[in-house]
């Protein structure tokens, strides 16, 4: 009986020994998007500061973004992600990307900064309306991504076809910025936070344009989808030489809801008491103030913990 007990006692030591060498935290994944995009930097740095201010280590992941994360959510490949408002409505509805297999085990952890549907040429390429794209290749986002549906819409409401009326690329933005460069496309829809890196290492070689879109089309978005807001490129930006009448949606942050209530309340709590420390020119556009802004779908408990004890929710 004693050598049993000592047999025990030798494996719990091993095992404290191996959970002390590790922190005794728990092995999540974040799905960001891109290398050429915002949510890849920007993961990377909420990954650190959950890391650092959780018992929990995230590890950042670059992907096709929105749908596919959302996706890669619901077969519980990965934990948490970002993603964009209207794809995750899209999701939950069984809508678009998602029609016929709407998702209904992934949960919002908090929205984050708005992001911009960018639509990007060059600057001798002619092309100064959504108009004048009727014919033209146009990389309209990577796969699985919400940059397809956002050209999609946007172009619906100009009466064209994404499929007959353009030459349709699916194409990442680092591939997209590149085509521009090289010739190879003539413009292409981005849906990020500005700036975007991919594009400004393009303006950085060439001259750009962003296509406006007229205020008519604007409000007729906004009325027909909600999650879409009225939004500017400041001039200045990209080089621009007047601001750019645009809209936008919001990223978020999205979690599978296997998850425990401890654990997402710690990431959220994480993530919004300690924006101040996010680098990135998006950082000052997180607070915990417009955490909800645009949330359309169920909070995970463990977030809604955290936004009740903060005083903004009821």
């Amino acid at each position: 009986m004693k050598k049993k007990y000592i047999i025990t006692f030798a494996v719990l030591l091993v095992l404290s020994l191996a959970l002390a060498a590790c922190g005794g935290s728990k092995q999540l994944t974040m799905l960001t998007g891109g290398t050429g995009g915002t949510y890849y930097p920007l993961g990377g740095e909420i990954s650190k500061i959950i890391s650092d201010e959780a018992e929990m280590k995230v590890t950042p992941s670059s992907s096709n973004a929105s749908a596919d994360n959302i996706q890669a959510l619901a077969d519980e490949e990965a934990d948490i992600a970002f993603t964009q408002t209207d794809v995750m409505a899209n999701a939950v509805e069984g809508t678009n990307s998602f029609e016929g297999k709407a998702v209904d085990n992934v949960l919002a952890m908090g929205s984050l900064y708005p992001e911009t549907i960018q639509i990007v040429t060059s600057a001798n390429s002619g092309i100064t309306s959504v108009e004048d794209l009727v014919g033209k290749k146009v990389s309209v986002g990577a796969p699985g991504s919400g940059t397809r549906v956002n050209a999609e819409q946007i172009l619906a409401a100009h009466g064209l076809d994404i499929d007959s009326d353009i030459q349709a690329q699916d194409l990442d933005f680092d591939e997209s910025t590149g085509g521009i460069q090289d010739g190879n496309i003539d413009a292409a829809f981005i849906t990020a936070g500005t700036p975007t890196g991919s594009v400004e290492g393009l303006a950085a070689t060439s001259d750009i344009t962003i296509v406006p879109i007229a205020q008519d089309k604007i409000d007729a978005l906004v009325e027909e989808f909600p999650y879409y807001a009225a939004d500017t490129i400041p001039s200045g930006t990209y080089g621009l030489e007047s601001e750019v009448t645009t809209v936008a949606v919001l990223a978020m942050l999205a979690v599978s809801d296997s998850l425990s209530e401890d654990d997402v309340y710690e990431m959220t709590k994480a993530v919004y008491e300690n924006t101040g420390k996010i680098t990135h020119a998006k950082g000052k556009l997180i607070t915990k103030e417009s955490a909800l802004d645009g949330i359309g779908i169920d909070l995970h408990p463990g977030a809604e913990k955290y936004f009740k004890e903060a005083g903004l929710l009821d």
